[in-house]
C-alpha cells in the first residue's frame, strides 16, 4: 500500500524545508541521512568516552593526594603544566626535589607551597 501523505518538513542536518513522505523521516537526502548517522555515532562515542576518562583522572588524583613524594609525571598531572617546566622550576628552587637512581622524585609539600603562594 502506498501513502499519499506530504509533509513539509525541515532537515535536521541542513536546515533546508523539503517534502516527507512519512511522519518520522528526518533528512531531506540520502547524504544527510549519512551526515546525521556519522554525527549521532560520534556524539555517543564522545559521550562513553569522557566520563570514564574523568573518573581514570579522579582516580589519578585521589592516588596524588595520598603520596608525600611524587614523580615528575604525577605533578605535571596535578598542576597541569609540562614537563619541562617543573624541571625549570625545580631547577630555580621553587620546587625540592631528590633522586633516587635515575627516578627524580618530588616533595608534595613544596607543590602545595607553589600554589599558595
Amino acid at each position: 500500500m502506498s501513502s499519499n501523505i506530504r509533509l513539509p518538513k525541515i532537515c535536521e542536518e541542513c536546515g533546508e524545508e523539503f517534502i516527507a513522505k512519512t511522519t518520522v523521516t528526518k533528512f531531506c537526502g540520502d547524504n544527510c541521512a549519512k551526515r546525521g548517522y556519522k554525527r549521532r555515532k560520534r556524539e555517543e562515542k564522545i559521550a562513553k568516552v569522557k566520563p570514564v576518562e574523568k573518573q581514570k583522572l579522579d582516580v589519578r588524583m585521589e592516588n596524588i593526594k595520598l603520596k608525600d613524594f611524587i614523580s615528575i609525571q604525577e605533578a605535571c598531572k596535578y598542576l597541569g603544566v609540562s614537563r619541562m617546566t617543573i624541571y625549570r622550576q625545580i631547577k630555580s628552587g621553587n620546587i625540592l626535589a631528590g633522586k633516587i637512581g635515575r627516578r627524580t622524585i618530588i616533595d608534595k609539600t613544596s607543590i602545595l607551597k607553589l600554589i599558595s603562594s
